[in-house]
């Protein structure tokens, strides 16, 4: 056997050992429109009960496990708990309230084709190109947030602890006070299902309430226009 890998071995290297990688990755970029590369990466990880995990609304990839190999790894009571990253409940709850807050309307000006500088008269030049993750996600304030969600997920000491490992797994990022998008909140959380159980139930009302200037504005004009269409539709 050579000791030298190809290009599929070398990504699905790149990819286990990673965690993650960005699509503008040179390897990456060529394995998103290169057929055979691309058919052969799923091979090499599927071989290993691992799939990719892609979406073009987020700015990296990623690997999960293919769901007959989940038995495999975690067995039937593993996958009736709520997660199996060993998150605790409040961090979980935490980690949903970011999602919301960070994916919903980065996927809203995605879709519009703006970006985060961009003002509302711009929000619907649909012939531009899709903006990436990173020109479109909101960047929440940490004090905004321990301000409107302290009190339910844990107060201070909890709400640090939770963030800590969330950015340690990848969901977001931090510089100083500012928390960000990280590599897989928008990949290993199914935007399809969590979305409308956000917008419909009773989180999108204390969503609303959020006070940071930019994620709270935005959340209320999504839950607003949704709210025209159901109108629109009844």
């Amino acid at each position: 056997m050579s000791s030298a890998l190809d290009d599929a071995a070398q990504l699905a290297a790149q990819l286990l050992a990673r965690r993650w990688l960005p699509r503008n990755q040179p390897l990456v970029r060529r394995a998103l429109i290169d057929q055979e590369l691309w058919r052969a990466l799923n091979e090499r990880l599927g071989a290993v009960g691992l799939r990719v995990v892609d979406n073009v609304y987020a700015d990296h990839i990623s690997v999960a496990l293919l769901r007959p190999a989940e038995v495999a790894v975690f067995g039937e009571t593993g996958l009736a708990n709520n997660n199996n990253l060993e998150l605790p409940r409040d961090g979980v709850a935490l980690l949903v309230v970011l999602w919301a807050l960070i994916v919903l309307p980065k996927r809203q000006r995605q879709l519009n084709r703006a970006d985060a500088q961009e003002d509302q008269g711009e929000m619907f030049a649909t012939d531009k190109p899709l903006p990436s993750a990173s020109a479109s996600a909101p960047t929440l304030s940490y004090r905004s947030l321990l301000a409107d969600f302290g009190n339910q997920l844990g107060k201070k000491m909890r709400l640090d602890a939770n963030l800590k490992l969330l950015e340690r797994q990848g969901f977001i990022t931090r510089k100083g006070e500012d928390i960000t998008e990280g590599p897989l909140l928008d990949l290993l959380l199914d935007y399809d299902t969590l979305a409308p159980r956000i917008l419909d139930g009773a989180l999108a009302d204390v969503l609303a309430r959020s006070t940071d200037a930019h994620a709270g504005v935005q959340i209320n004009a999504i839950l607003a226009a949704r709210h025209n269409e159901e109108a629109e539709d009844a």
